[in-house]
């Protein structure tokens, strides 16, 4: 195997190293050799503006709408881009990589046999801001910044600074709910609130980091509330794969990213083992994701999420799901489908073989299914896909690769701080959700779902395995099996076996099933009086718990 030093490429610690790791992975494009890079141990400096940019199209990122006149959407600086390399470990040797702006963390394209280990991706005075409430009275409430932000009250408003950007923390005031509240004695617990600025009357700038907001009523807060503010925009991303191969991540620390911290985008065989996507030790930040941890769309193959640490997220910890495209016009064999929800679309995931099921977009059920020819991108929302028999493909109704459906592992991983759901999970690959921890989410901590009419995630669950699981404190029905079906004409998930799992506390009953067959709770010890509660649903198995609570 072939050693290549990063230092020879002028890439040591305490530098600024974007532009030398550009060079160092533009001269690896083609190179299918087996060989290792390997970082000094140290921490190294990356510069937004020395990085380059790249058209990322993401799944579940950033809309065209969401793009103002002077950006070019889809267009980001990524730190660490690498594209059509093969067979390369990439070992950081435990080494801190800091990146001052905006951008992407890392961005894989058309890669295969790649292992990251040992380095820790972090950003410095990134947008995400905590403000603390240190003082509260009837009609006003003083609040502190963290040390890591840089503010400043002009003209009445509040805006944060940092390297290459300012954000008008006013600015969405009146109607952003995505806010994190950590209550303090709650330090593991995140809920979605109002901004803290909601029904603002006059701001104060009454030091460095600290500023007096007066309201009508400042009931609503309590001493020691934290709110993190952050840009929900989805704009750049922390990890992304596409079209990747045997990927495998070891030992690797996140510690912030604008937006989803790993994409998988149609990719094959993607593991990851020992991880942490966190805050570090001592961060003034309570979340490390302005979004989701990581979303697996249109992947094959297997997922896999082993011994991880997963907290601060501004929503799922994990989703697995494929598209619902709509079918919008057919000619002879060739059918034109549409991306339908906003911020996805701009790549084409299909594969000549594919298996195509129609799907009903209000009962979830299939009415048919044909074979891929081929496909194209007409444009960045429509498909035509090429079938060996169209006949079923009637316009109106869902197109589901269910080729593109991954199995997926998620063992013995420990999450906290969940702003949403833990695992979201809507694949027909085999499921197997083991030994974890779920401290905390402020919704379920387990999610099957499926729809065809708002974000267009497929699909059905055939094969799922709960097992051996502590939930903790969810906020909403711990483990929830809720197709977004409109009418109910048959099971939509099937086979979903509930085992061994200890559920300590919560109100109401600890599994909902709705539109579902097949599932059996078995082994469980529960807290509520009602174990489960099933909406049309066939052959409920329902065992004595074990050991009771």
């Amino acid at each position: 195997m072939r050693i290549i030093n990063a230092a020879d490429y002028g890439i040591r610690p305490g530098g600024q190293v974007g532009a030398p790791l550009a060079r160092l992975f533009k001269s690896l494009e083609g190179d299918g050799g087996e060989k290792t890079i390997r970082f000094e141990s140290g921490t190294y400096h990356i510069s937004a503006q020395d990085c380059e940019k790249h058209m990322l199209y993401i799944t579940n990122t950033a809309a065209d709408s969401e793009y103002s006149s002077s950006e070019t959407p889809h267009l980001a600086a990524a730190a660490f881009y690498l594209s059509d390399v093969k067979n390369t470990v990439i070992d950081g040797c435990g080494s801190v990589f800091i990146i001052d702006g905006k951008a992407t963390n890392m961005a894989l394209e058309g890669c295969e046999g790649i292992t990251l280990q040992n380095l820790e991706l972090r950003h410095s005075h990134p947008d995400m801001h905590r403000l603390t409430v240190v003082k509260k009275r009837p009609f006003y409430v003083d609040f502190e910044a963290d040390c890591d932000s840089t503010c400043k009250v002009e003209n009445g408003r509040l805006y944060f600074y940092g390297s290459g950007w300012r954000s008008d923390a006013s600015k969405n005031a009146l109607t952003a709910r995505w806010i994190g509240l950590v209550r303090r004695g709650f330090e593991h617990d995140v809920r979605r609130v109002s901004h803290p600025l909601f029904g603002a009357l006059r701001i104060r700038q009454n030091g460095e980091r600290r500023f007096r907001v007066w309201y009508s009523c400042t009931a609503r807060f309590k001493l020691g509330d934290s709110f993190s503010l952050f840009d929900v925009r989805r704009q750049y991303a922390g990890i992304f794969l596409n079209r990747c191969n045997d990927v495998r991540l070891f030992g690797v620390k996140q510690r912030f990213n604008y937006s989803l911290a790993l994409v998988c985008q149609c990719c094959r065989g993607v593991e990851l083992y020992g991880c942490e996507f966190a805050p570090e030790q001592n961060s003034p930040r309570l979340l490390a994701s302005c979004a989701d941890f990581i979303q697996v769309c249109m992947c094959r193959g297997g997922f896999k999420a082993e011994n991880c640490v997963f907290c601060g997220a501004g929503d799922d910890c994990l989703n697995v799901h494929g598209i619902h495209f709509k079918i919008i016009k057919k000619r002879g064999s060739a059918v034109t489908v549409r991306f339908m929800h906003p911020q996805t679309h701009g790549f084409d995931p299909f594969e000549p073989g594919d298996e195509i099921a129609f799907i009903n977009p209000r009962t979830l059920l299939e009415e048919g299914r044909a074979s891929l020819i081929s496909s194209r991108l007409l444009n960045e929302y429509e498909l035509e896909l090429e079938l060996d028999d169209a006949s079923q493909a009637t316009p109106g109704l869902a197109a589901e690769d269910v080729s593109a459906c991954p199995e997926v592992r998620f063992v013995g991983n420990t999450l906290s701080r969940i702003i949403t759901r833990g695992v979201l999970v809507t694949t027909r690959g085999r499921v197997r959700i083991e030994n974890n921890r779920f401290i905390s989410t402020s919704m379920s901590a387990v999610l099957l779902s499926d729809d065809a009419q708002s974000w267009y995630e497929s699909g059905m669950c055939r094969d799922v395995l709960i097992k051996n699981n502590i939930f903790e404190r969810c906020g909403q029905t711990p483990v929830l099996i809720k197709p977004e079906n409109s009418v109910h004409a048959g099971a939509v998930h099937k086979n979903i076996r509930i085992e061994g799992n200890f559920f300590p506390s919560g109100r109401g009953e600890c599994v909902y099933a709705k539109s579902s067959g097949q599932i059996t709770l078995s082994g469980n010890s529960y807290s509520a009086r009602r174990h489960i509660k099933a909406v049309n649903c066939t052959r409920i198995f329902d065992e004595p718990e074990q050991g009771g609570l």
